[in-house]
């Protein structure tokens, strides 16, 4: 079984939506290869250039301070429940192509997944930026990666074309957001849906397998 996963590290109910997946791939027993896809939450602008979270998301849904913080403790509380401890005030958001990049030369090396691991844990969980190369180095090399190869893939065009390639199948797919995930490329989940939607999901994906 092929999962292939589309989300973006500045994602809240990305992280949310790996750990419900974890559990009900644990829960089943079924053996996949889990794949990261890129996807950006905000892919025209420039790289380098952040903007407080906090800022960018009362200005896209026009919320107050009351609102913004009743979405907050309520993301909280979700993570929470995931053993996640979310640490929103504060972050920044910007252009994440350049992490994706990483992800996907990691992933190549069969490292995905721990680095995946390391940018969200330390975005959400650490307040820590993704966004440059100061940002993503330590991350990187947090997942046993080399640096070296990383700087130089972040000063190349070095998978460019593969992360344009992820969000263009992404839309031909019908993801208009993430967390989005899709099972041998036949069955889809959208959202961080409850453990049981990923269960039955997986579960009818083998039935069909089999």
């Amino acid at each position: 079984m092929i999962i292939d996963v589309w989300s973006d590290v500045v994602c809240p109910w990305c992280f949310i939506g790996r750990r419900r997946l974890q559990r009900a791939l644990q829960a089943t027993e079924i053996t996949a290869v889990v794949r990261h896809r890129a996807f950006q939450l905000q892919p025209d602008w420039p790289s380098g250039v952040v903007t407080p979270t906090e800022q960018l998301l009362k200005e896209k849904y026009r919320l107050d301070d009351n609102a913004y913080r009743e979405m907050h403790e309520r993301v909280n509380a979700i993570a929470a429940e995931e053993g996640l401890q979310y640490k929103l005030d504060g972050t920044l958001s910007g252009n994440t192509r350049d992490a994706h990049r990483l992800l996907l030369w990691a992933q190549s090396l069969g490292e995905g997944d721990a680095l995946l691991e390391s940018m969200y844990s330390g975005y959400f969980e650490k307040q820590l930026p993704l966004f440059t190369e100061a940002d993503l180095l330590p991350l990187v090399a947090g997942a046993g990666l080399d640096t070296s190869t990383a700087s130089e893939i972040l000063h190349s065009t070095a998978y460019e074309g593969e992360v344009a390639a992820d969000v263009q199948l992404a839309a031909q797919l019908g993801a208009t957001g993430v967390p989005f995930f899709v099972i041998d490329m036949k069955f889809g989940i959208s959202g961080a849906q409850p453990l049981e939607a990923f269960t039955a999901t997986l579960q009818r994906a083998a039935s069909d397998s089999d």
